[in-house]
């Protein structure tokens, strides 16, 4: 298990920990929340070991291996090719297969009988270390991590500092996968991926046995993964039996709680000091004094969680009215060298109170597409045509480097419009959380989440009523998220907008724009919907239906071979039904089946839990850890069972 105890760090004057203590137990798959700045990642550092706490201690098992994700990539291995970097997470592994090609050399050679059955012994010890630390099998789990996270065949090769630094990051993150360690610390993976990476590490990560930490803004990852919560916040750290979700609730419960006991405490405590000024004097109530006097100093303070600093607000004016269509490409591409094609014969209409993601692979032209509908990018081919009365605000990735540091908070928003009276800033100021003397802050000093406010307040300055908005969420922490994605969805106006947050994407879009360059396919429905259909075209292209041959229709219209008798007809046509009917009853079965399995087994996992969080003098924890991971890979197995059985019973039902 990870145990930390009163565990302080300080850095400067400022307190990141305050008398720590929480557990960790082994096989959890733990979330580490907190607003940005609060300490997550020196958690992580701590954990790793790469910092040491300043009081307390902090207790990881002896054999324990841990694969650690930092938030930047070493310079180190900039030349090194990104496989062998990827492969290189088990140096013990290193280590056993240039042992395992000395034995072999050595055994080429004509040796004494003696040595070299010596020889064949301890190379048959190595072959099963090699195999215990999954060496026979690394480079194709490598290979398929990274092309799960995005690279090509032909990318192995290239040095890791060919990459830009959000592919490095990638890099690493399949380095610490692939490694299998027991610990593995995830601070933040998924602020470079893309939305399909994002939902293929998710897939991956849920099948990993060992102890996760994961350290993320990432609402999709800490529902789908995580049973424990950690929130690191005004110094302390506390624990939370479930996942994102539970966490907000049990959190509210837990203060309403604490806050009732303090009140309650406070009541008690006055009165007892009332008693004790009003008769210290009196002797014949010295030993009742004297009871109280007691009684306050054995009385602990009822610690109250402090409250998360708030998220601040994004109210969006009512835009300006315009046409029903926004805007139009038509047969518009883009192209650098005249050769090789971007984006090419795009046909699109956005129109009126629309709210469109872009999603696809980083380099498939999101971007692209964004600034050629902001008109910041000239199309090559075609023409860009914008509708009646069309106010755009188009916000790019760098939206905070063309903020100037040096000005205040009033003065960056007030430059853009001489003309509206400091007053109407300060009033739109004070609806992104900038009040009083917040807005003479200078913009070198604010957070990530309040440089998106400010950006955002410069933007609707003039309020526009078509909104371009390039990775908006990046460097905001979930509560600034939650605080932009409550205001566009209000919003009254159009969005065509890309991120990688799989929950602000679900809550926002109300249809996907797929890349697949140098064109796009258009769904017109929501993410859910555009990931329904995804899976149903990559199913088809597996193989199509995974119905059997006897439930499907046969065609009385056929171009080839004889005609069928009718009469014969309608007995196949009762044979298919019968097929399918079959079929259907048996799939809803293993559906059932699967279900109560899966209940049975989550009920189990979280009692196991809340035993581990608060364990008797006799715990096993050892044996609990084990059985926790049997329990996960049980609930993985019937998940599974489920999804091809819900599947199937789905493609029967379209096919009737």
């Amino acid at each position: 298990m990870i145990d930390f105890q009163n565990v302080s760090k300080r850095f400067g004057s400022q307190h990141v920990l305050i008398d720590a203590s929480f557990r960790i137990n082994p096989g959890e798959h733990v979330g580490v929340v907190g607003p940005n700045g609060s300490g997550k990642s020196t958690v992580a550092n701590l954990i790793s070991g790469e910092s040491s706490p300043d009081d307390g201690t902090i207790t990881l098992p002896n054999d324990a291996s841990v694969g650690y994700l930092h938030q930047q990539v070493s310079e180190e291995h900039s030349a090194t090719p990104l496989l062998v970097f990827a492969e290189g997470g088990v140096p013990a592994l290193q280590k056993v297969e240039a042992e395992m090609a000395d034995i072999e050399t050595r055994l080429a050679q004509k040796l004494p009988e003696g040595e070299q059955a010596a020889l064949l012994e301890r190379l048959g010890d190595l072959q099963t270390e090699f195999e215990h630390h999954g060496g026979y099998d690394l480079r194709h789990r490598t290979e398929a991590a990274l092309t799960g996270l995005g690279f090509r065949p032909g990318d192995f090769s290239r040095a890791i500092g060919e990459f830009s630094g959000g592919w490095q990051m990638r890099a690493a993150l399949t380095r610490c996968l692939v490694a299998r360690p027991s610990i593995l610390l995830l601070d933040e993976p998924s602020n470079y991926l893309d939305l399909p990476a994002v939902e293929w590490l998710q897939r991956y990560l849920r099948g990993f046995a060992g102890t996760l930490v994961l350290i993320s803004h990432d609402r999709f990852l800490l529902n789908t993964l995580t049973q424990v919560t950690v929130e690191v916040a005004n110094g302390f750290a506390e624990r939370y039996t479930g996942n994102y979700d539970r966490y907000i609730k049990e959190r509210e419960s837990r203060y309403e709680t604490r806050i009732a006991a303090q009140k309650n405490q406070d009541r008690k405590r006055e009165k007892a000091e009332r008693f004790v000024q009003r008769f210290r004097a009196q002797a014949t109530k010295a030993s009742q004094v004297k009871s109280r006097v007691k009684m306050l100093e054995r009385m602990d303070r009822v610690e109250v969680p402090r409250q998360i600093v708030s998220r601040g607000t994004i109210r969006i004016p009512p835009p300006a009215r315009c046409g029903h269509e926004v805007m139009r490409l038509d047969d518009a591409g883009v192209t650098y060298d005249g050769h090789s094609w971007i984006l090419r014969d795009l046909n699109l209409r956005i129109e009126r109170g629309e709210k469109i993601a872009l999603v696809g692979h980083n380099g498939m032209g999101k971007t692209t597409l964004l600034r050629l509908l902001s008109g910041t990018l000239k199309p090559s081919s075609g023409k860009r045509v914008v509708g009646h009365n069309v106010v755009q605000g188009y916000q790019s990735q760098e939206f905070a480097d063309t903020m100037d540091p040096t000005m205040t908070v009033l003065d960056t928003v007030k430059s853009l419009s001489v003309e509206i009276r400091e007053q109407t800033v300060r009033s739109l100021l004070g609806g992104f959380g900038f009040s009083g003397d917040a807005v003479e802050k200078r913009v070198s000093v604010l957070s990530g989440g309040e440089k998106v406010r400010l950006a955002f307040a410069r933007l609707l300055i003039h309020p526009p009523n078509l909104l371009l908005l390039d990775e908006p969420t990046t460097h905001l922490d979930i509560a600034a998220r939650e605080t932009l994605e409550e205001a566009l969805r209000q919003y009254e106006g159009t969005l065509c907008f890309v991120s990688h947050d799989v929950a602000f994407v679900e809550n926002i879009a109300t249809s996907v724009i797929a890349m697949q360059p140098p064109g796009i396919m258009r769904f017109n429905g929501n993410y859910a919907y555009y990931r329904e259909k995804q899976a149903q075209a990559e199913g088809s292209a597996g193989g199509g239906s995974s119905a059997p041959a006897a439930a499907r229709k046969p065609d009385a219209h056929a171009k080839n071979g004889p005609p069928v008798d009718k009469k014969e007809l309608r007995r196949q046509r009762a044979q298919a039904r019968q097929a399918v009917a079959a079929e259907t009853r048996e799939l809803k079965k293993t559906i059932r089946r699967a279900e109560q399995q899966i209940e049975t087994f989550e009920t189990e996992q979280a009692k196991l839990l809340e035993q581990m969080a608060e364990p008797a003098a006799d715990f096993d924890f050892e044996d609990a850890g084990r059985r926790l991971k049997v329990i996960q890979g049980e609930i993985a197995e019937y998940t599974r069972r489920w999804e091809v059985a819900s599947e199937q019973l789905e493609e029967l039902g379209n096919g009737q």
